[in-house]
């Protein structure tokens, strides 16, 4: 969908900073009543958000400058989701290694992942686009979607806002972590474990919940995992079968099985 009242949009880079103040168009206030339901700050450079979510189909058939669109902040974007989806994987699981934590980032920050996220935001709606672009669908089109989130990241990063972007992230793909986490790229411990016992003769494992803590909807599980009467692992989750796997894990580090 294009938006022809947002025609004075702020040139981007070193230009940003010095333009004089413009009238608010339409397109803007939409931008900010945005922000402002997310949460997040009010913007204090705009043009650095209205940048973020112009296609560069917009910029081509206005004849504007090829640096009018999303794709120089889609760069800088990307990498503020690495760091932020690194930063937040690094907390929320204390004992996985490099390799498992890897995988987990790869998932989330791939357009399969942030494409849906950012439909469900609206983002499409507030994009601007070329006439043949938004004829042919351009604001539901999941990889106009995944890049302009990206670029919502720069432009939040370059408007000073990192700490907040970080934990925006957090609020919208803590559920996608826990399900990733669970159900698509790491090795399914319990599963290992349990071979691993039977295999010995050592029986089942058996898994204890040890408590529950928080309000209901943001429960930490905190579970045992025991072999022939030992305990041999701990794990705590947002739920149980993350707790059980995190436990089956330690116990399979303490049994000495490899992990590879």
């Amino acid at each position: 969908m294009s938006h022809p009242d947002a025609d004075n949009m702020l040139a981007p880079s070193s230009v940003l900073e010095t333009s004089k103040p413009h009238p608010i168009t339409a397109w803007e206030s939409s931008i900010v009543a945005f922000m402002c339901a997310q949460g997040l700050p009010k913007p204090i450079r705009t043009g650095y958000y209205m940048q973020a979510l112009t296609h560069s189909s917009y910029s081509h058939e206005g004849r504007r400058s090829a640096l009018d669109n999303y794709e120089r902040l889609e760069f800088l974007g990307d990498a503020v989701l690495k760091l932020a989806i690194s930063h937040l994987v690094y907390e929320r699981f204390p004992y996985y290694r490099e390799g498992e934590m890897t995988k987990i980032r790869s998932v989330i920050v791939s357009d399969a992942v942030l494409a849906p996220v950012a439909q469900k935001l609206g983002l499409g709606a507030l994009m601007r686009f070329g006439a043949a672009e938004a004829r042919s669908g351009g604001a539901q089109k999941p990889s106009n979607l995944a890049c302009a989130l990206e670029a919502l990241l720069g432009a939040l990063y370059l408007d000073g806002h990192f700490d907040t972007t970080v934990g925006w992230l957090k609020t919208l793909l803590d559920d996608v972590m826990t399900e990733v986490d669970g159900n698509k790229t790491k090795d399914n411990y319990k599963a290992a474990l349990q071979e691993y016992t039977q295999g010995e003769g050592l029986g089942l494992p058996y898994y204890e919940t040890l408590s529950e803590m928080g309000p209901a909807h943001s429960r930490i599980f905190h579970i045992t995992v025991a072999v022939n009467g030992e305990v041999l692992g701990h794990g705590k989750g947002k739920s149980k079968k993350e707790a059980q796997q995190h436990a089956a894990r330690q116990a399979l580090e303490v049994l000495d099985v490899s992990l590879d």
